[in-house]
């Protein structure tokens, strides 16, 4: 039986982790056609749960809520501190990482800013963009087909962060239809971007949490 979207993978009376599909926003948005979303589908039967972070409406997978003020203030401490592990599995255009170094790890750190004549979109600006890091490496090359699936952790958690960094180096990730070209976005059905790992210290119990979620793509 299929999962429903708003039935936790993990629960317990200080936190939930969940599993977004795409498409579906986390938090209500402007307008009366965007307020169904993941937060109040998993208020109903969690009334205490609290937002803690956001992926965007696009992106499917893990995603952390609390449940009461406390744990959301020290989950809240835990992501600006950058205590929290994400990773994330895409599908670019392109062939990226040619000849890859003996650490397949590399890094992009470009600053981002919100491009506001063109919200909700963001830019590269070197001079008035917030510090933004991403680390990636490359998972596979497929020939036929012209696209590398690499494994991406944001070091910094900036909006569209991975979709600005990876089409600034020239390989937007498939079905992007904020910042890939018609052609790129025509190759999938939606953005090829998933939430694949999470890692943290429980705020309450210490103890290590770690949770993955297989890329549905």
């Amino acid at each position: 039986m299929q999962r429903l979207s708003e039935e936790p993978i993990y629960a317990d009376e200080h936190l939930l982790v969940l599993d977004k599909p795409a498409g579906l926003l986390c938090v209500p948005g402007r307008g009366a056609d965007k307020q169904d979303c993941l937060s109040l589908r998993v208020q109903r039967a969690f009334p205490d749960a609290l937002v803690v972070h956001r992926l965007d409406m696009a992106t499917s997978g893990l995603w952390l809520m609390a449940r009461g003020g406390p744990t959301q203030r020290a989950l809240g401490d835990a992501f600006a501190a950058r205590q929290v592990g994400k990773r994330y599995v895409a599908v670019l255009a392109g062939r990226l990482g040619r000849s890859l170094p003996a650490d397949p790890w590399a890094m992009i750190d470009l600053p981002i800013a919100a491009d506001w004549p063109n919200r909700p979109r963001r830019i590269i600006e070197p001079e008035r963009g917030k510090p933004s890091q991403t680390r990636w490496r490359v998972l596979a090359y497929e020939a036929q087909a012209d696209v590398t699936r690499v494994e991406l952790e944001p070091l910094t958690g900036r909006s569209h962060q991975l979709r600005v960094h990876l089409q600034a180096l020239g390989h937007p990730i498939l079905g992007d239809t904020l910042y890939a070209p018609p052609e790129v976005q025509a190759l999938a059905p939606r953005l090829l971007l998933h939430a694949t790992e999470l890692r943290f210290t429980h705020p309450v119990t210490g103890a290590p949490m770690a949770f993955t979620s297989p890329a549905p793509f």
